[in-house]
């Protein structure tokens, strides 16, 4: 793994100054404490090459706060980054030894060619398979890094940050210019048309934001939200085009970001007609992610983050999360042995929801199956599309409700294929099965197995555990027996 105990990262970004705490360097971070300061240290970079001073009092004031909470917090480890305004100021070097005096910690100053590395390794870290474009638009920059197949290629970096693009004092159409100019020079964004740009930063985040109002989009997590190039395009263009007020008064529309979004939205649209890409993926992995990533072993690295982020929720959540591998073994059959059948991504699925499984129990009984479908959509969870959170939730709750449909009046039900759906009834009414038979514990399945043969489910049990059998244990085979069109069996061995 990487280092033991609370790992804190200090961003200092052209924009904003933030510190994020996670309980540990783990393969699915979760933090545990999240503050930004829109401090605007290179908000006067263009016109001086100089940090804003104002700007400079800020970020102090703010790191300050910052190293006693990192003291509060009892956090072992540190890693202190500044990006493109300290990089790029003639007074960075001053401004460095004020922060370090301040916070009584090292600051790494990072390159443009690492800052691009650690924009890619957060992605990654969050979308380990992600083929495409990586485009982290900071205050200051662009980090521009083609990735294919989860590896990293070649990288760049832009002075396209909308913080120095807006303090240049260029006409619109002089921005555009710049901006189309130093695509022409990446000779390998043409590689991109028909792929994926995994875009990074809270500019480009809150356009998504913008997209899912406009749509009613029913999954509010920006995480791996895709959409189609053409929308994100026309999106843009619309946005480029409104002025402070008229932003001002879009509800999904951080009040920060008025100012930057016009020119975030003027890049991403350019990027977009330059790569031709496909879509757009949202990535809330980016930059600090990428730094957490990097402290950890290759064999760490290399652990699915859904099934390392589901035992972790499960360890905080869940009665018995050891449950799970007795789960997995329990409910195979249902697949394996079915017409159903079972892919690997399938089975990576089948994998999380068994540690997922009892993730609503500690609620009020009438809640439990509402609570546990929430929580499940909306979990700290990254290497899963929407559509698999999708399918997580409704696994979630038919294993508190039983058979009934909870999607329809909340718009979830479009975002799944119904092969999908029943696959999800069918794992849900597993796992009502298996809590019942076991009563939540962990030692009774083993003594227990589905067996599917042409027309019935049967249930085998062994002899030494035929106590565990009983009334409600036999509806809820039926019922799931019914879901699969069988009869049901139960069979003392």
């Amino acid at each position: 793994m990487g280092a033991k105990g609370r790992f804190g990262i200090i961003d200092i970004g052209s924009n904003s100054v933030r510190l994020v705490i996670y309980e540990g360097a783990k393969r699915n971070p979760v933090p545990i404490f999240n503050e930004k300061v829109m401090a605007g240290l290179g908000a006067r970079l263009s016109e001086t090459g100089k940090l804003d001073p104002e700007g400079v009092e800020r970020a102090l004031n703010a790191l300050n706060r910052f190293s006693a909470l990192l003291g509060q917090l009892d956090v072992q480890h540190v890693a202190m980054v500044a990006t493109a305004a300290v990089r790029d100021a003639t007074d960075g070097a001053d401004f460095t030894t004020q922060v370090e005096a301040t916070t009584g910690l090292s600051m790494q100053l990072l390159s443009g060619e690492e800052e691009a590395k650690y924009a890619a390794l957060g992605v990654l870290s969050g979308i380990p398979q992600a083929d495409g474009i990586v485009g982290d638009l900071g205050g200051g920059s662009l980090e521009l890094v083609d990735i294919k197949q989860g590896k990293m290629g070649r990288g760049e970096t832009l002075p396209l940050g909308p913080l120095r693009l807006l303090g240049s004092g260029l006409s619109q159409k002089e921005v555009l210019r710049d901006v189309d100019k130093a695509f022409e020079k990446v000779d390998w964004l043409g590689e991109g048309e028909g792929r994926t740009l995994y875009a990074v930063g809270g500019v480009w985040r809150n356009l998504a934001r913008i997209h899912m109002a406009q749509n009613d989009y029913p999954v509010r997590v920006l995480h791996d939200y895709e959409i189609p190039a053409a929308e994100a395009a026309d999106l843009a263009k619309l946005i480029e085009k409104l002025g402070a007020k008229s932003l001002a008064k879009i509800p999904d529309v951080s009040s920060r970001r008025v100012g930057a979004l016009p020119v975030g939205a003027l890049v991403l649209n350019r990027l977009i007609a330059t790569t031709k890409i496909k879509k757009v993926a949202i990535s809330a992995y980016g930059l600090r992610e990428g730094v957490l990533f990097d402290q950890l072993s290759e064999q760490e690295q290399a652990r699915d983050p859904l099934l390392a982020g589901a035992s972790d929720l499960a360890r905080r959540l869940v009665r018995f999360p050891e449950h799970k591998r007795e789960l997995a073994d329990w409910t195979a059959p249902l697949f394996e042995q079915s017409g159903l059948g079972e892919t690997e991504s399938q089975k990576r699925l089948r994998l999380a929801a068994c540690s997922l499984a009892d993730i609503g129990w500690y609620v009020h009984p009438d809640y439990r199956a509402a609570h546990a479908l929430e929580q499940t959509l909306l979990a700290p969870l990254s290497g899963i599309s929407h559509s698999e959170r999708v399918f997580l939730a409704r696994t979630a709750f038919h294993r508190h409700e039983g058979a009934g449909e909870p999607l329809a009046v909340n718009g979830l039900t479009r975002l799944l294929a119904e092969e999908e759906h029943h696959r999800a009834s069918v794992m849900g009414l597993g796992f009502r099965l298996a809590f019942t038979l076991c009563a939540a514990s962990v030692g009774v399945l083993p003594y227990t197995r589905l067996v599917l043969t042409k027309g019935a489910l049967t249930l085998n049990v062994q002899r030494s555990h035929q106590a565990f059998c009983g009334e409600v244990v036999e509806k809820r085979l039926a019922a799931l027996a019914r879901t699969l069109d069988l009869e049901a069996k139960t069979q003392i061995i």
